[in-house]
């Protein structure tokens, strides 16, 4: 069992910069792989980022790769989405997700997830 709090959302300008961060529960963090995804209103859920358990593999879609990073610090049970550039279709609620070992960008192949975070761009 883990459980994720998401924290960094916020409102900011479209070019502006924003690092959300998951904090995770639990002494078995190092075994999840972990994703992010967002949701705009009206939309489904859009994966946005994933990293494997150990932090050397990451993936991005098209749509964020260049203005998206995602990293993790697992002697904190953290896991970061740095965010560059960005835009009003950025605008949405972002949850971060987890599931063991490796990576996936479905979201149904996550079982775990928080409660998600606000990140709203003006124009």
């Amino acid at each position: 069992q883990v459980q994720l709090v998401e924290s960094g959302g916020g409102l900011v300008q479209a070019g502006g910069s924003l690092r959300l961060s998951c904090a995770a529960s639990g002494r078995t963090f190092s075994t999840f792989a972990m994703g992010w995804f967002r949701q705009a209103p009206g939309k489904e859920r859009e994966f946005v980022a994933a990293i494997s358990w150990d932090g050397t593999s990451t993936y991005e879609p098209d749509s964020v790769k260049g203005r998206f990073t995602i990293s993790r610090d697992n002697a904190k049970n953290t896991v970061y989405l740095q965010m560059n550039s960005l835009k009003p279709e950025d605008t949405a609620i972002y949850y971060c997700a987890a599931r063991r070992l490796t990576t996936a960008q479905a979201a149904a192949n996550y079982d775990y997830w928080g409660q998600g975070t606000q990140v709203t761009v003006s124009s």
